[in-house]
């Protein structure tokens, strides 16, 4: 359960990112309500998390998650422009994150 919990936080991450970036510098009044709650039920997902799972894979499973689908985001909204090097250092990210809940 503490996976699923670390892996939930790691995507509402990527929505307060997304979402902050939305807000417009806290101008939009609804790209800062999602931003508020999602990085709350976050925070308190891997505080939760972090119950069991060691505290430095935790954060590091936290931010990879969060990370990849922030810039996964990018990708799809075209803020970002998908190069074979950051798809490629997107994959290696994966890899080490997956190897980190295969050796906890």
């Amino acid at each position: 359960m503490s996976w699923f919990i670390l892996i939930a936080s790691g995507m509402l991450e990527a929505v307060w990112a997304a979402a902050l970036s939305a807000s417009d510098g806290f101008k939009r009044w609804r790209p800062i309500v999602v931003f508020a709650v999602s990085m709350t039920l976050s925070m308190v997902g891997l505080a939760w998390a972090m119950r069991e799972i060691p505290t430095g894979t935790a954060y590091a499973v936290w931010v990879g998650i969060g990370a990849t689908l922030t810039v996964l985001w990018g990708f799809v909204t075209k803020q970002e422009r998908p190069t074979i090097a950051r798809i490629l250092l997107l994959v290696l990210l994966v890899g080490s994150v997956v190897g980190l809940k295969v050796v906890s």
